[in-house]
């Protein structure tokens, strides 16, 4: 069985005066949430806004409960970087035909 599952979350840069400065803090979380937590990952939209993205994430396992906690462990990540505010965010799983 697969499950998968996507985590849009849309975050806040306040100290972001540019687009290259909001990349630079993108860039990591994104790179960041890969390495570590080996989820697929991109700035999805607000591309050319100094201080606000909506950041993808997306995970893929044999079991809902460990596709959840690659999920949770990314969100925490998020939320405790210092540089940005969580604005929203939302999970949206794949339904799969069995």
């Amino acid at each position: 069985m697969l499950y998968a599952c996507a985590l849009s979350m849309e975050i806040r840069i306040p100290t972001s005066g540019s687009l290259k400065a909001k990349r630079t803090v993108v860039k990591h979380v994104v790179e960041t949430a890969r390495s570590r937590f080996g989820v697929a990952a991109a700035e999805v939209d607000f591309l050319d806004q100094w201080q606000r993205s909506e950041l993808g994430f997306a995970a893929v396992a044999g079991r809902p409960g460990h596709v959840e906690d690659l999920l949770d462990s990314v969100e925490r990540f998020v939320w405790s970087h210092p540089d940005l505010e969580v604005l929203d965010g939302r999970r949206h799983w794949l339904e799969t035909g069995e």
